[in-house]
Protein backbone atom coordinates (compact mmCIF):
# COMPACT_ATOMS: atom_id res chain seq x y z
CA UNK A 1 0.00 0.00 0.00
CA UNK A 2 1.27 3.51 -0.97
CA UNK A 3 2.06 5.74 1.84
CA UNK A 4 0.38 8.86 1.99
CA UNK A 5 2.85 10.87 1.04
CA UNK A 6 3.77 8.75 -2.16
CA UNK A 7 0.11 7.91 -3.13
CA UNK A 8 -1.55 11.31 -5.19
CA UNK A 9 -4.66 12.31 -3.85
CA UNK A 10 -8.08 13.22 -5.42
CA UNK A 11 -7.85 16.00 -7.53
CA UNK A 12 -10.83 17.86 -6.62
CA UNK A 13 -9.50 17.18 -2.90
CA UNK A 14 -6.16 18.33 -3.35
CA UNK A 15 -7.20 21.69 -4.98
CA UNK A 16 -9.68 22.04 -2.39
CA UNK A 17 -6.86 21.84 0.16
CA UNK A 18 -4.89 24.07 -2.05
CA UNK A 19 -7.55 26.99 -2.52
CA UNK A 20 -8.08 27.15 1.32
CA UNK A 21 -4.59 27.43 2.00
CA UNK A 22 -4.07 30.09 -0.46
CA UNK A 23 -7.33 31.96 0.78
CA UNK A 24 -6.52 31.88 3.80
CA UNK A 25 -2.53 32.97 3.62
CA UNK A 26 -4.04 35.55 1.31
CA UNK A 27 -6.02 36.94 3.80
CA UNK A 28 -3.33 37.22 6.55
CA UNK A 29 -0.94 38.28 4.44
CA UNK A 30 -3.00 40.66 2.70
CA UNK A 31 -3.73 41.95 7.01
CA UNK A 32 -0.43 41.83 7.68
CA UNK A 33 1.19 44.08 4.41
CA UNK A 34 -1.76 46.32 4.87
CA UNK A 35 0.13 47.52 7.78
CA UNK A 36 3.35 47.96 6.05
CA UNK A 37 1.54 49.87 3.86
CA UNK A 38 0.04 51.99 6.40
CA UNK A 39 2.95 52.23 8.29
CA UNK A 40 5.34 54.10 4.95
CA UNK A 41 2.25 56.20 4.11
CA UNK A 42 -0.03 57.45 6.83
CA UNK A 43 1.11 56.05 10.49
CA UNK A 44 3.55 58.51 10.71
CA UNK A 45 1.03 61.54 10.63
CA UNK A 46 -2.02 59.76 12.52
CA UNK A 47 0.10 57.75 15.52
CA UNK A 48 3.69 59.84 16.00
CA UNK A 49 2.34 63.58 14.75
CA UNK A 50 5.16 65.41 16.81
CA UNK A 51 7.84 63.77 15.27
CA UNK A 52 9.92 65.10 12.42
CA UNK A 53 8.42 63.01 9.29
CA UNK A 54 11.57 60.96 8.35
CA UNK A 55 11.45 60.02 12.38
CA UNK A 56 8.21 59.65 12.01
CA UNK A 57 8.15 57.31 9.35
CA UNK A 58 11.02 55.11 11.21
CA UNK A 59 9.16 55.11 14.50
CA UNK A 60 6.07 53.90 12.42
CA UNK A 61 8.29 51.26 10.92
CA UNK A 62 9.38 50.46 14.65
CA UNK A 63 5.63 49.15 15.17
CA UNK A 64 5.60 47.07 11.84
CA UNK A 65 8.84 45.53 13.20
CA UNK A 66 7.41 44.82 16.27
CA UNK A 67 4.65 42.63 14.31
CA UNK A 68 7.48 39.88 13.34
CA UNK A 69 9.18 39.72 16.91
CA UNK A 70 6.03 38.24 18.16
CA UNK A 71 6.30 35.68 15.08
CA UNK A 72 8.46 33.63 16.94
CA UNK A 73 6.02 33.37 19.85
CA UNK A 74 3.65 32.45 17.22
CA UNK A 75 6.03 29.57 15.85
CA UNK A 76 6.49 28.34 19.10
CA UNK A 77 2.62 28.31 20.36
CA UNK A 78 1.19 27.18 17.20
CA UNK A 79 3.86 24.54 15.94
CA UNK A 80 3.76 22.56 19.73
CA UNK A 81 -0.04 22.33 18.64
CA UNK A 82 0.20 21.91 15.46
CA UNK A 83 2.72 18.85 16.08
CA UNK A 84 0.26 17.35 18.95
CA UNK A 85 -3.27 18.81 17.69
CA UNK A 86 -2.93 18.57 14.12
CA UNK A 87 -2.66 21.29 11.78
CA UNK A 88 -5.96 22.23 10.38
CA UNK A 89 -7.23 23.60 14.20
CA UNK A 90 -3.98 25.65 14.63
CA UNK A 91 -5.02 27.32 10.94
CA UNK A 92 -8.58 28.63 11.79
CA UNK A 93 -7.40 30.01 15.27
CA UNK A 94 -4.74 31.86 13.39
CA UNK A 95 -7.08 33.21 10.98
CA UNK A 96 -9.47 34.43 13.78
CA UNK A 97 -6.82 36.36 15.51
CA UNK A 98 -5.08 37.84 12.52
CA UNK A 99 -8.44 39.25 11.14
CA UNK A 100 -9.49 40.20 14.67
CA UNK A 101 -6.85 42.23 15.35
CA UNK A 102 -6.87 43.87 11.52
CA UNK A 103 -10.45 45.09 11.95
CA UNK A 104 -9.40 46.23 15.33
CA UNK A 105 -6.95 48.56 13.78
CA UNK A 106 -9.47 50.37 11.26
CA UNK A 107 -11.57 51.22 14.67
CA UNK A 108 -8.44 52.87 16.40
CA UNK A 109 -8.43 56.30 17.60
CA UNK A 110 -5.87 58.11 16.62
CA UNK A 111 -2.96 60.44 18.30
CA UNK A 112 -5.15 63.07 17.89
CA UNK A 113 -7.98 61.44 19.76
CA UNK A 114 -6.45 59.68 22.95
CA UNK A 115 -2.67 60.71 22.71
CA UNK A 116 -0.34 58.54 23.58
CA UNK A 117 -2.62 55.49 24.31
CA UNK A 118 -3.07 55.42 20.31
CA UNK A 119 0.27 54.23 19.51
CA UNK A 120 0.48 51.99 22.50
CA UNK A 121 -2.84 50.22 21.24
CA UNK A 122 -1.34 49.88 17.79
CA UNK A 123 1.73 47.90 18.90
CA UNK A 124 -0.25 45.83 21.03
CA UNK A 125 -2.50 45.37 18.06
CA UNK A 126 0.28 44.18 15.70
CA UNK A 127 1.59 41.55 18.43
CA UNK A 128 -1.29 40.15 17.75
CA UNK A 129 -0.79 39.91 14.05
CA UNK A 130 2.72 39.00 14.29
CA UNK A 131 1.56 36.03 16.62
CA UNK A 132 -1.00 34.60 14.39
CA UNK A 133 1.27 35.24 11.23
CA UNK A 134 4.01 33.00 12.82
CA UNK A 135 1.66 29.82 13.56
CA UNK A 136 0.05 30.55 9.63
CA UNK A 137 2.90 29.92 7.52
CA UNK A 138 4.16 26.46 8.85
CA UNK A 139 0.34 25.08 9.10
CA UNK A 140 -0.88 26.42 5.65
CA UNK A 141 2.41 24.96 3.83
CA UNK A 142 2.64 22.03 5.44
CA UNK A 143 -1.25 21.24 5.15
CA UNK A 144 -0.80 21.23 1.30
CA UNK A 145 2.91 19.73 1.72
CA UNK A 146 1.13 16.83 3.50
CA UNK A 147 -1.62 15.88 1.11
CA UNK A 148 0.07 16.42 -2.05
CA UNK A 149 1.83 14.36 -4.39
CA UNK A 150 5.32 14.13 -3.86
CA UNK A 151 6.93 13.90 -7.32
CA UNK A 152 5.00 16.99 -7.81
CA UNK A 153 5.74 18.96 -3.88
CA UNK A 154 7.49 22.05 -5.01
CA UNK A 155 4.59 23.23 -7.12
CA UNK A 156 1.66 22.51 -5.16
CA UNK A 157 3.47 23.54 -1.73
CA UNK A 158 4.21 27.07 -3.89
CA UNK A 159 0.71 27.74 -4.00
CA UNK A 160 0.23 28.88 -0.68
CA UNK A 161 3.62 30.78 -1.17
CA UNK A 162 1.55 32.86 -3.68
CA UNK A 163 -0.48 34.22 -1.18
CA UNK A 164 2.23 36.96 0.03
CA UNK A 165 2.13 38.48 -3.22
CA UNK A 166 -1.70 37.87 -3.85
CA UNK A 167 -2.00 39.50 -0.15
CA UNK A 168 0.43 42.68 -1.38
CA UNK A 169 -1.46 42.80 -4.67
CA UNK A 170 -5.04 43.21 -2.39
CA UNK A 171 -3.66 45.42 0.41
CA UNK A 172 -2.06 48.00 -2.45
CA UNK A 173 -4.95 47.55 -4.74
CA UNK A 174 -7.57 48.32 -2.16
CA UNK A 175 -4.65 51.56 -0.96
CA UNK A 176 -3.94 52.13 -5.04
CA UNK A 177 -8.11 52.74 -5.18
CA UNK A 178 -8.41 54.98 -2.53
CA UNK A 179 -5.79 57.17 -2.88
CA UNK A 180 -6.38 57.51 -6.41
CA UNK A 181 -10.26 58.39 -6.15
CA UNK A 182 -9.85 60.55 -2.20
CA UNK A 183 -8.11 63.50 -1.50
CA UNK A 184 -4.88 63.01 0.81
CA UNK A 185 -6.71 64.83 3.62
CA UNK A 186 -9.67 62.26 3.25
CA UNK A 187 -7.39 59.60 2.81
CA UNK A 188 -5.72 60.52 6.28
CA UNK A 189 -8.85 61.54 8.39
CA UNK A 190 -10.88 58.51 7.78
CA UNK A 191 -10.00 56.68 3.95
CA UNK A 192 -7.08 54.69 5.57
CA UNK A 193 -9.62 52.64 7.86
CA UNK A 194 -11.18 51.37 4.55
CA UNK A 195 -9.06 48.54 3.85
CA UNK A 196 -8.55 47.44 7.48
CA UNK A 197 -12.54 47.13 8.24
CA UNK A 198 -12.57 45.02 4.62
CA UNK A 199 -10.81 42.00 6.72
CA UNK A 200 -13.61 41.31 8.93
CA UNK A 201 -15.43 40.69 5.12
CA UNK A 202 -12.47 38.37 4.12
CA UNK A 203 -12.08 35.85 7.24
CA UNK A 204 -15.42 35.08 6.92
CA UNK A 205 -14.86 34.10 3.62
CA UNK A 206 -11.38 32.44 4.61
CA UNK A 207 -13.07 30.36 7.64
CA UNK A 208 -15.91 29.00 5.49
CA UNK A 209 -13.45 27.41 3.33
CA UNK A 210 -10.48 26.24 5.69
CA UNK A 211 -13.34 24.69 8.23
CA UNK A 212 -14.02 22.53 5.27
CA UNK A 213 -11.12 20.42 4.78
CA UNK A 214 -9.67 17.42 6.40
CA UNK A 215 -6.50 16.94 8.21
CA UNK A 216 -3.32 15.99 7.14
CA UNK A 217 -3.42 12.64 6.32
CA UNK A 218 0.41 12.18 6.84
CA UNK A 219 -0.01 13.86 10.33
CA UNK A 220 -2.94 11.10 11.03
CA UNK A 221 -1.10 8.36 10.56
CA UNK A 222 1.94 10.07 12.68
CA UNK A 223 -0.51 10.67 15.42
CA UNK A 224 -1.92 6.90 15.40
CA UNK A 225 1.88 5.61 15.28
CA UNK A 226 2.75 8.19 17.99
CA UNK A 227 -0.43 6.79 20.17
CA UNK A 228 0.59 3.34 19.71
CA UNK A 229 4.26 3.84 21.01
CA UNK A 230 3.46 5.40 23.72
CA UNK A 231 0.45 2.27 24.24
CA UNK A 232 3.75 -0.03 24.26
CA UNK A 233 5.83 2.26 26.69
CA UNK A 234 3.08 2.32 29.50
CA UNK A 235 1.77 5.65 29.11
CA UNK A 236 5.44 7.48 28.92
CA UNK A 237 4.80 10.94 27.31
CA UNK A 238 6.42 12.05 24.11
CA UNK A 239 8.83 14.86 24.41
CA UNK A 240 7.98 18.07 23.41
CA UNK A 241 8.36 18.82 20.01
CA UNK A 242 10.65 22.09 20.48
CA UNK A 243 12.78 19.62 22.57
CA UNK A 244 12.67 17.59 19.95
CA UNK A 245 13.95 19.99 16.90
CA UNK A 246 16.77 21.54 19.03
CA UNK A 247 17.85 17.37 19.41
CA UNK A 248 17.58 16.55 16.54
CA UNK A 249 17.05 19.22 13.79
CA UNK A 250 19.08 21.74 15.11
CA UNK A 251 21.40 21.99 11.98
CA UNK A 252 18.16 22.60 9.68
CA UNK A 253 16.74 25.51 11.83
CA UNK A 254 19.99 27.16 11.18
CA UNK A 255 20.18 26.18 7.61
CA UNK A 256 16.61 27.67 7.31
CA UNK A 257 17.21 31.00 9.36
CA UNK A 258 19.94 31.18 6.92
CA UNK A 259 18.01 30.75 3.67
CA UNK A 260 15.52 33.42 4.84
CA UNK A 261 18.06 36.07 5.11
CA UNK A 262 17.96 37.52 1.43
CA UNK A 263 14.79 36.43 1.18
CA UNK A 264 12.87 38.19 3.94
CA UNK A 265 15.11 41.42 3.33
CA UNK A 266 14.64 41.79 0.02
CA UNK A 267 10.91 41.31 -0.12
CA UNK A 268 10.32 43.92 2.39
CA UNK A 269 13.01 46.76 0.97
CA UNK A 270 11.46 45.86 -2.07
CA UNK A 271 7.64 46.14 -1.42
CA UNK A 272 7.67 48.33 1.70
CA UNK A 273 10.60 50.39 2.03
CA UNK A 274 10.25 51.23 -1.74
CA UNK A 275 7.16 53.39 -0.85
CA UNK A 276 9.22 55.62 1.08
CA UNK A 277 12.09 55.52 -0.87
CA UNK A 278 10.74 56.39 -4.35
CA UNK A 279 8.31 59.54 -2.51
CA UNK A 280 11.40 60.91 -0.39
CA UNK A 281 14.11 60.63 -3.08
CA UNK A 282 12.98 60.09 -5.72
CA UNK A 283 10.35 62.48 -6.41
CA UNK A 284 7.60 59.96 -7.46
CA UNK A 285 4.44 60.15 -6.37
CA UNK A 286 2.62 57.73 -3.80
CA UNK A 287 0.19 57.05 -6.15
CA UNK A 288 2.98 55.71 -8.88
CA UNK A 289 4.94 53.89 -6.07
CA UNK A 290 1.53 51.63 -5.21
CA UNK A 291 1.04 51.07 -8.62
CA UNK A 292 4.45 49.65 -9.74
CA UNK A 293 4.48 47.48 -6.86
CA UNK A 294 0.74 46.46 -7.50
CA UNK A 295 1.88 45.61 -11.06
CA UNK A 296 5.24 43.73 -9.76
CA UNK A 297 3.25 42.07 -7.04
CA UNK A 298 0.88 40.32 -10.11
CA UNK A 299 3.85 39.14 -11.89
CA UNK A 300 5.15 37.80 -9.11
CA UNK A 301 1.95 35.52 -8.29
CA UNK A 302 2.28 34.37 -11.35
CA UNK A 303 6.11 33.41 -11.43
CA UNK A 304 6.14 31.33 -8.14
CA UNK A 305 4.26 28.05 -9.37
CA UNK A 306 6.52 28.21 -12.01
CA UNK A 307 9.73 28.24 -9.96
CA UNK A 308 8.31 25.53 -7.08
CA UNK A 309 7.49 23.83 -10.66
CA UNK A 310 11.16 23.96 -11.56
CA UNK A 311 12.23 22.58 -7.96
CA UNK A 312 10.60 19.35 -8.70
CA UNK A 313 12.62 18.84 -11.93
CA UNK A 314 16.06 20.07 -10.74
CA UNK A 315 15.75 20.53 -7.37
CA UNK A 316 15.04 22.45 -4.30
CA UNK A 317 19.07 24.28 -4.65
CA UNK A 318 19.53 25.25 -7.08
CA UNK A 319 16.21 26.94 -8.04
CA UNK A 320 16.66 28.55 -4.11
CA UNK A 321 20.72 29.82 -5.72
CA UNK A 322 19.60 30.93 -8.32
CA UNK A 323 17.13 33.36 -6.46
CA UNK A 324 19.71 34.60 -3.97
CA UNK A 325 22.98 35.43 -6.48
CA UNK A 326 20.19 37.30 -8.60
CA UNK A 327 18.38 38.96 -5.92
CA UNK A 328 22.04 40.46 -4.96
CA UNK A 329 23.12 41.03 -8.65
CA UNK A 330 20.26 42.62 -9.14
CA UNK A 331 20.12 45.49 -6.13
CA UNK A 332 22.18 48.20 -7.90
CA UNK A 333 20.06 48.03 -10.57
CA UNK A 334 17.44 48.32 -8.89
CA UNK A 335 18.01 51.78 -6.99
CA UNK A 336 19.36 52.75 -10.13
CA UNK A 337 16.29 52.37 -12.16
CA UNK A 338 14.32 54.02 -9.11
CA UNK A 339 16.41 57.09 -9.43
CA UNK A 340 15.38 58.05 -12.93
CA UNK A 341 12.22 58.43 -11.36
CA UNK A 342 10.35 57.26 -14.25
CA UNK A 343 6.88 54.64 -14.03
CA UNK A 344 8.44 52.43 -16.41
CA UNK A 345 12.04 52.09 -15.02
CA UNK A 346 10.07 51.51 -11.47
CA UNK A 347 8.03 48.92 -12.78
CA UNK A 348 10.71 47.16 -14.19
CA UNK A 349 12.99 47.36 -10.67
CA UNK A 350 10.55 46.00 -8.55
CA UNK A 351 9.53 43.38 -10.91
CA UNK A 352 12.56 41.82 -11.44
CA UNK A 353 13.44 42.20 -7.64
CA UNK A 354 10.08 40.26 -7.34
CA UNK A 355 10.72 37.58 -10.10
CA UNK A 356 14.29 36.90 -8.26
CA UNK A 357 12.67 36.53 -4.64
CA UNK A 358 10.30 34.57 -5.98
CA UNK A 359 13.06 31.78 -6.96
CA UNK A 360 13.80 31.48 -3.56
CA UNK A 361 10.26 32.03 -1.74
CA UNK A 362 8.65 29.43 -4.16
CA UNK A 363 10.92 26.07 -3.26
CA UNK A 364 11.05 27.42 0.12
CA UNK A 365 7.90 25.84 1.68
CA UNK A 366 8.63 22.12 0.24
CA UNK A 367 12.55 22.49 1.03
CA UNK A 368 11.89 23.32 4.84
CA UNK A 369 9.03 20.89 5.00
CA UNK A 370 11.11 17.98 3.72
CA UNK A 371 13.82 18.59 6.02
CA UNK A 372 11.70 17.59 9.41
CA UNK A 373 10.00 14.72 10.71
CA UNK A 374 6.52 14.52 10.90
CA UNK A 375 6.04 14.72 14.27
CA UNK A 376 8.14 17.99 14.67
CA UNK A 377 7.13 19.22 11.53
CA UNK A 378 5.03 22.19 12.35
CA UNK A 379 7.19 23.38 14.89
CA UNK A 380 10.84 22.88 13.18
CA UNK A 381 9.53 24.96 9.97
CA UNK A 382 8.22 27.48 11.58
CA UNK A 383 10.67 28.01 14.26
CA UNK A 384 13.39 28.16 11.26
CA UNK A 385 11.38 30.55 9.31
CA UNK A 386 9.90 32.82 12.00
CA UNK A 387 13.62 33.18 13.83
CA UNK A 388 15.04 34.45 10.99
CA UNK A 389 11.89 37.10 10.23
CA UNK A 390 13.27 38.98 13.39
CA UNK A 391 17.17 39.29 12.36
CA UNK A 392 15.80 39.63 8.66
CA UNK A 393 12.34 40.73 7.68
CA UNK A 394 11.57 43.10 11.02
CA UNK A 395 14.07 45.48 11.18
CA UNK A 396 14.54 45.22 7.10
CA UNK A 397 12.51 48.67 6.43
CA UNK A 398 13.79 49.97 9.49
CA UNK A 399 17.80 49.60 8.59
CA UNK A 400 16.72 51.41 5.12
CA UNK A 401 15.30 54.17 6.12
CA UNK A 402 18.07 54.36 9.22
CA UNK A 403 20.88 53.98 6.65
CA UNK A 404 19.19 56.42 3.77
CA UNK A 405 18.98 59.32 7.00
CA UNK A 406 22.39 58.72 8.09
CA UNK A 407 24.25 58.71 3.94
CA UNK A 408 21.64 60.06 1.93
CA UNK A 409 22.20 57.63 -0.56
CA UNK A 410 20.87 54.07 -1.66
CA UNK A 411 24.40 52.34 -2.04
CA UNK A 412 24.71 50.87 1.91
CA UNK A 413 21.21 49.89 1.70
CA UNK A 414 21.98 47.92 -1.85
CA UNK A 415 25.25 46.42 0.41
CA UNK A 416 23.10 45.30 3.53
CA UNK A 417 21.34 43.39 0.72
CA UNK A 418 24.24 41.90 -0.96
CA UNK A 419 25.16 40.83 2.22
CA UNK A 420 22.12 38.83 3.34
CA UNK A 421 22.18 37.30 -0.26
CA UNK A 422 25.89 36.15 1.00
CA UNK A 423 24.58 34.49 4.26
CA UNK A 424 21.43 32.32 2.16
CA UNK A 425 24.15 31.25 -0.10
CA UNK A 426 26.18 30.11 2.40
CA UNK A 427 22.81 28.21 4.13
CA UNK A 428 21.67 26.68 0.97
CA UNK A 429 25.24 25.61 0.06
CA UNK A 430 25.59 23.35 2.91
CA UNK A 431 21.89 22.01 2.58
CA UNK A 432 21.18 18.63 1.38
CA UNK A 433 18.62 18.28 -1.64
CA UNK A 434 15.54 17.42 -0.36
CA UNK A 435 13.54 16.69 -3.14
CA UNK A 436 13.38 13.04 -3.16
CA UNK A 437 12.31 12.62 0.34
CA UNK A 438 9.21 10.90 1.75
CA UNK A 439 7.28 13.43 4.19
CA UNK A 440 5.39 9.80 5.67
CA UNK A 441 8.88 8.13 6.47
CA UNK A 442 9.83 7.81 9.97
CA UNK A 443 13.39 9.51 10.77
CA UNK A 444 15.66 7.69 12.40
CA UNK A 445 16.05 10.37 15.18
CA UNK A 446 12.00 9.55 15.62
CA UNK A 447 12.07 6.43 15.81
CA UNK A 448 10.72 5.20 19.74
CA UNK A 449 12.98 4.20 22.22
CA UNK A 450 13.44 0.47 23.17
CA UNK A 451 10.57 -0.91 25.61
CA UNK A 452 11.04 -1.44 28.92
CA UNK A 453 11.14 -4.42 30.20
CA UNK A 454 10.45 -4.24 33.88
CA UNK A 455 9.38 -1.17 36.03
CA UNK A 456 13.11 -0.54 36.97
CA UNK A 457 13.95 -0.50 33.57
CA UNK A 458 11.13 2.40 32.81
CA UNK A 459 12.23 4.15 35.43
CA UNK A 460 15.68 4.26 33.72
CA UNK A 461 14.63 5.06 30.32
CA UNK A 462 11.50 7.53 31.29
Amino acid sequence: MSSPATAPPAPNNLKRIVAASLIGTTIEWYDFFLYGSAAALVFNKLFFPDSDPLVGTLLSFLTYAVGFAARPLGALVFGHYGDRLGRKKLLVLSLLLMGGATFAIGLLPTHATVGTAAPVLLTVLRLVQGFALGGEWGGAVLLVSEHGDARRRGFWASWPQTGAPAGQLLATGVLSLLTAVLSDAAFGSWGWRIPFLLSGVLVVVGLWIRLSVDESPVFKEALAQAEARKATRGGAAEKLPLVSVLRHHWRDVLIAMGARMAENISYYVITAFILVYATTSAGVSKQTALNSVLIASAVHFAVIPAWGALSDRIGRRPVYLLGAVGIGLWMFPFFALVDTGGFGNLILAVTVGLVLHGAMYAPQAAFFSEMFSTRMRYSGASIGAQFASVAAGAPAPLIATALLSAYGSSTPIALYVIAAAVLTVVAVGVAQETRHRDLADVAPDAEPEPAATSPAADARTA
